[in-house]
């Protein structure tokens, strides 16, 4: 059955052991809303899937099937089916959706060539702008990554598409079809994990090929240079995400750990344990107050960003949770894992 809906709204459960030592933990802050089949972001952030106002979720289909489905956070229903298309293609995969506008989405894709003489030619990443109103494309349909581009994904907190290719990082806006570049001199090989804070000042680089370390490396873009690394991690960095006033950050490790830095000081100021196994995501509430972290262990944890201290548990999930985000009004966190959308409403405290 395609998007099939569980809800749990109302339903506060106990909070699971973290196994941490110290204090006993506090009452529950987030309650489920419900379960849905898909997914958010693949490999990026999920933050884009909230529409601005909090309102509405935008759900991938799973693989196979071309619609997202727009769900009301408010009612915990799905108010309407999209069902994105792009003429001489077939078999549409979406890898995103995300709001760029109140009634507008920015849709990353692949599908093959529905010629007969190109008939199972899968094409680049695709990038096009969909009405949710309509049901309709607005606008053409652009080619990302391409000629060589690699690493191509949507970053919800500057509204840019960035892409790798020798060195270079090309950031293009797909509300305007503006592009800015960064040509980093000492990066030689590819990142596989990337992220640009939302002052515009710094890159951070992880997984990069062939290095000697594993431990992320701190780029200035003023001058395009390196200037730090971010040491101690015991395996590959999973995931990197800023805070919004790009005062710290957070990187997610296949060690199990969530470590917190201050920016641009480079300090470690939190190491968050409690993950059995890798750690695929962490991401900041709107206002900084808490952590929200992903992991193999079929958990999503929320940790205090002041103090490190584990808060809650979620662990609604019986697979691994590869991303999680915050609403834009910090009142809605949502997780996916490969075949279905978790979502939480906050129930007390501050985001």
């Amino acid at each position: 059955m395609f998007f099939a809906l569980a809800i749990t709204a109302g339903t506060r459960r106990e909070m699971a052991r973290s196994g941490a030592a110290g204090p006993a933990q506090p009452p529950v802050l987030w309650t489920s809303v419900g379960q849905v089949e898909g997914h958010l972001a693949r490999n990026a952030s999920p933050a884009g899937a909230f529409s601005a106002n909090s309102a509405t979720l935008a759900i991938v289909a799973r693989r196979g099937e071309q619609k997202v489905a727009l769900f009301n956070l408010a009612n915990a229903s799905i108010e309407k089916v999209l069902h994105p298309a792009v003429v001489g293609l077939k078999d549409l995969e979406i890898y995103s959706a995300s709001f760029v506008a109140p009634n507008r989405l920015f849709m990353m894709a692949r599908g093959a060539m529905a010629a007969k003489k190109r008939h199972g030619s899968v094409t680049p990443m695709l990038g096009f702008e969909w009405d949710t109103t309509t049901d309709s494309l607005v606008g053409k349909v652009d080619t990302i990554g391409a000629n060589g581009f690699r690493s191509a994904r949507y970053f919800p907190q500057i509204g840019f598409v960035g892409m790798y290719k020798q060195s270079t990082f090309d950031l293009w806006d797909p509300a305007n079809g503006r592009g800015l570049e960064a040509k980093i001199p000492d990066l030689t090989e590819r990142p596989r994990v990337y992220a640009f804070s939302p002052d515009g000042h710094w890159l951070i680089l992880a997984q990069i090929e062939n290095a000697a370390s594993q431990d992320p490396v701190v780029v200035q873009l003023k001058t395009d240079q390196f200037v730090n690394s971010l040491r101690g991690h015991h395996g590959a960095v999973m995931s990197i995400a800023f805070s919004r006033d790009s005062t710290k950050v957070a990187t997610a490790c296949e060690d199990g750990m969530i470590r917190v830095w201050s920016v641009p000081g480079w300090k470690l100021l939190h190491t968050l344990a409690g993950h059995e196994g890798p750690v695929h995501w962490a991401e900041f509430s709107p206002r900084g107050r808490w952590i929200a972290s992903a992991g193999e262990d079929a958990t999503v944890r929320l940790w205090s960003t002041a103090s490190g201290q584990l808060m809650q548990t979620l662990s609604e999930s019986r697979r691994p949770v590869l991303t999680v985000a915050f609403s834009p009004n910090g009142q809605y966190l949502a997780a996916t894992t490969e075949h279905g959308v978790f979502i939480w409403k906050r129930i007390r405290a501050q985001n």
